[in-house]
């Protein structure tokens, strides 16, 4: 029996708006969770999806690539790559699938809004298959670190991250609560899968996947590299979503979706996957610095698509570019000297070899950072270990949760950005920050930081340990130097030498 052709049959199949009669439309798709754009259901019908695919291709597809990525586990599940890697490679792993497995879980809800409340019909058969992606994800990258747990507690926290108040994980809730728990189902569109997958997560995982098969980690890079095309797929909902509003006269709050969804998938960025590139990488491992995969990757492709999809860059582009080469220091020797605080064992990166690549591909990072690392460097070779922890806790921004900070040396300028509203006094670390919080201020004014709830006596006691006990990190659980301070022996060896001479 001859069969036909898909795309002579598949736009009327997926057409599958009616109209309503015993109900009205809005009952239907309330535009509290369809959204409230005031656009009928005709001008949604327009809505043309880049990939048409049909359940039984999409089971075929997935059916292969769950073979591929669980056989090569099978086959390389005696070959201790875990128990052999640089233990900075294993901070990698740690560091994101307690960021992201859970949250493959809660993209899944996302999706459920977009398959359930739009009034797009293509879309709600992208997020269809969409749904069941971020349940494999999900499920995959739950049962992959599940092997190393009786290895390594920290593996345990692939599970447990997203049930702390651990601090980068109070980040990455209000972030991804803003962008897909809680905004009707075509924000959710624009925000999660045109802002952050297809600008953000769609190229993280292509070059996590690289950097793992370079490692000699092929486990995790068949893992990654398996996820990595669903994202292709599902990150394209939000373009013919965005084209929709556009034509129908809603570019204002199209782009103000994506500029929102867009700094605040930045912030996050700089805090896990610049550390990790830049730092946590073996030096041997390294192919391009987080600024130039930035650059590469992510700035020009999504200057791209914006052009493409008739927007305009975010007003803060500028701002951004410039961060691009400086945030992520900071966020990185933040979270190194608050590695108790952390789930995973920090690398510090910063050994003489490292600093020259460092300044390499960062004029100026030894006259700025490097500063900072000397002091560092110092106590530890002098053995004044009570120096390179902490005692209490930096202030965070309200909007993005993560440390105020800004380019010591010189040109030092960090600064607070506030602003008073209701009676209460906020605190940004940029006027990115600030712009945010200003757009839907009764969104955001609720929630109190992690310094908040120090400040108000919720966290005893009121010191690291009791900072400690309230993010439910455990002995065994919290982060200390990767390397055990190997590092530091180049430069314990340097100033013997010096000495001796």
């Amino acid at each position: 029996m001859a069969v036909l052709n898909r795309m002579d049959w598949y736009d009327l199949a997926r057409t599958t708006n009616w109209t309503p009669t015993y109900v009205s439309e809005d009952e239907l798709f309330p535009p509290m969770l369809s959204g409230e754009f005031g656009l009928p259901l005709s001008a949604w019908e327009k809505y043309d999806e880049p990939y048409k695919q049909t359940y039984p291709e999409y089971v075929k597809v997935q059916r292969e690539k769950d073979a591929g990525a669980y056989s090569v586990k099978a086959a390389l599940e005696r070959s201790r790559i875990f128990e052999n890697a640089d233990p900075g490679w294993k901070s990698v792993m740690k560091a994101h699938y307690g960021a992201i497995a859970r949250g493959e879980y809660a993209a899944a809800s996302a999706e459920a809004r977009m398959m359930r409340f739009s009034k797009a019909p293509g879309m709600r058969n992208m997020a269809t298959l969409g749904c069941m992606d971020e349940i494999r994800h999900g499920q995959m990258q739950l049962y992959f670190p599940h092997e190393h747990v009786s290895k390594d507690r920290q593996m345990d926290w692939a599970f447990k991250a997203y049930d702390t108040n651990e601090w980068a994980m109070i980040a990455a809730r209000h972030f991804f609560d803003d962008i897909m728990m809680t905004r009707d189902a075509i924000s959710v569109s624009i925000m999660l899968t045109f802002s952050f997958e297809t600008g953000f997560t769609n190229m993280q995982f292509l070059g996590l996947a690289a950097d793992a098969a370079e490692a000699g980690d092929h486990t995790f890079a068949n893992l990654i590299s398996s996820i990595q095309t669903d994202e292709s797929r599902h990150a394209q909902i939000g373009g013919p979503a965005l084209k929709v509003l556009i034509e129908n006269g809603h570019k204002a709050e199209a782009q103000k979706r994506v500029d929102i969804a867009v700094w605040g998938a930045w912030k996050l960025f700089s805090v896990l996957t610049g550390p990790i590139m830049d730092y946590y990488t073996p030096l041997e491992h390294r192919k391009q610095s987080f600024k130039e995969f930035m650059e590469e990757w992510i700035v020009a492709q999504f200057e791209r698509a914006l052009t493409d999809m008739g927007l305009d860059l975010p007003w803060y582009w500028d701002i951004f570019l410039k961060d691009i080469s400086q945030t992520h220091h900071g966020m990185h020797l933040g979270s190194y000297f608050w590695r108790p605080t952390l789930w995973w064992n920090p690398a510090a990166g910063v050994t003489p070899d490292e600093r020259t690549w460092l300044e390499e591909k960062y004029p100026g990072w030894n006259d700025t950072w490097g500063q900072c690392w000397d002091v560092f460097i110092d106590n530890v070779v002098d053995g004044n270990m009570a120096m390179t922890y902490p005692e209490t806790l930096p202030y965070v921004c309200n909007m993005c949760q993560l440390p105020i900070l800004g380019t010591p040396g010189k040109g030092w300028n960090v600064k607070d950005y506030p602003l008073e509203y209701n009676g209460r006094l906020y605190h940004f670390g940029s006027e990115v920050d600030r712009w945010v919080f200003e757009q839907d201020p009764e969104r955001y004014a609720g929630h109190l930081s992690i310094v908040d709830r120090f400040l108000a006596g919720m966290i005893q006691p009121m010191n690291l340990e009791g900072a400690l006990a309230y993010m439910n990190l455990a002995p065994g659980e919290m982060g200390d130097d990767a390397h055990n301070y190997a590092w530091a022996e180049v430069y314990r060896a340097l100033r013997a030498n010096r000495k001796a001479g």
